[in-house]
């Protein structure tokens, strides 16, 4: 790299979380996490060029990566610890779980898609996230065979909290998920497990895709 492709991409990096603590991304551990993970591995084809802006794109399956300030107020309502087993419902273009792999002890993600869940597993690979394991299948239904959570970040929409989502988060354990019945009125929630129920906080409105049951069809 030459000294002017250098300054470039400090410069780049600079303007890019300048961008995020503009929009209330203010953990300087999410921070610090979304300087070590570049984004732009994660988006391939003619939006690669686009991947530091603060905008959402489209990637595979008819699916979306989500806008970086969007990803880091996620990451910081979920306030991740380094020993919370998280999981992901959504793996997508897997930005997000490699962000939380830089907060957590140990990330799960489900995508309902095969081949999303084998491209962000060989970005994995590439970036040497050991602590992520990405699997295909339903993530309305969760991940029982590894609950209970610590953390549980919905990257797509659903009409209510899911019950099996709720039911596999710890006592003392937190979930972000959108919620809305339209793509047009979401809220983000998060959702907080007392011994005696789950308190509900109302975030910000949010647009995502919607969270649907049963596996991709087309991979």
């Amino acid at each position: 790299m030459t000294d002017d492709e250098d300054h470039s991409s400090a410069e780049r990096k600079m303007q890019f979380l300048f961008a995020l603590r503009s929009k209330g991304v203010t953990d300087a551990r999410v921070l610090t996490a979304m300087e070590q993970i570049d984004r732009g591995p994660f988006i391939r084809g003619y939006f690669a060029e686009r991947a530091y802006e603060d905008m959402p794109l489209p990637i595979a399956c008819g699916q979306t990566i989500s806008q970086p300030s969007v990803v880091g107020l996620m990451t910081q309502a979920l306030k991740v610890t380094n020993r919370d087993k998280v999981l992901e419902v959504g793996t997508g273009s897997g930005y997000q779980a490699a962000i939380l792999s830089q907060l957590a002890r140990r990330v799960y993600t489900v995508d309902r898609h095969k081949r999303l869940v084998t491209e962000a597993s060989e970005i994995f690979r590439a970036l040497d996230l050991t602590n992520i394991t990405a699997l295909t299948a339903d993530g309305s239904f969760g991940l029982p065979d590894q609950a209970p959570f610590d953390r549980i970040i919905v990257t797509a929409a659903a009409e209510d909290p899911p019950g099996p989502l709720l039911a596999q988060l710890k006592i003392g354990g937190i979930m972000v998920v959108p919620v809305g019945q339209s793509d047009a009125v979401q809220r983000l929630i998060r959702v907080t497990r007392h011994e005696s129920g789950f308190d509900y906080d109302e975030l910000r409105p949010v647009r995502f895709v919607p969270l649907v049951e049963g596996l991709g069809r087309n991979g």
